[in-house]
């Protein structure tokens, strides 16, 4: 990026109120939301589209972003094809579980993204509905869909809610901050 951009930048978010080391990160009415304490990723039960149980971690020195949708939401169909494209751009450096929350009926949720034409993204279920709990950890659902991100050393940074456009220079701009932090 450059020196300009990231200057102006960094003013817009002073601007705003915001820490100004933070980059950026809006879509329409909705922006990123850091949260603090940052608190470790706790591992997530859940069951993958085939039905088999799966713990999901963050791994070390990936950035991972755990993506709540449901198949009732209209900003999820535009949400999940762009988390597919995104993870596919970068697959040596990024992880991307996005978990189903209103069925668990599989057949339901592969027709879903079949139409969306959803191919290459890890999805899953919250098959025990544990995650959608109140008291679950690291994640509360503030808004559907909601896109929470774990930074390389596995804490959770902040959360964004909506349909963002993640290969946009301001989404490249959060990922590149996030995975120079360590």
């Amino acid at each position: 990026m450059a020196a300009p951009a990231l200057i102006a930048s960094l003013h817009a978010s002073r601007a705003q109120g915001g820490d100004p080391s933070w980059p950026v990160f809006e879509a329409g009415r909705n922006q990123f939301t850091v949260v603090r304490p940052r608190a470790p990723m706790a591992p997530l039960r859940l069951h993958d589209l085939n039905g088999s149980d799966i713990v999901a971690t963050a791994k070390p020195g990936r950035i991972t972003l755990v993506n709540f949708w449901a198949t009732w939401c209209a900003a999820c169909r535009l949400d999940l094809p762009a988390l597919a494209s995104l993870a596919g751009s970068q697959p040596d450096r990024l992880d991307v579980l996005a978990i189903c929350t209103d069925t668990k009926d599989l057949r339901k949720i592969r027709a879903f993204l079949g139409r969306l034409a959803v191919q290459n993204l890890a999805c899953y279920v919250d098959a025990y509905g544990a995650i959608a709990e109140p008291s679950a950890g690291n994640f509360r659902l503030v808004g559907m869909p909601v896109t929470y991100l774990v930074g390389t050393g596995g804490r959770v940074e902040g959360y964004i809610t909506g349909a963002p456009d993640w290969l946009s220079p301001a989404g490249g701009r959060l990922l590149q901050f996030y995975r120079e932090q360590g």
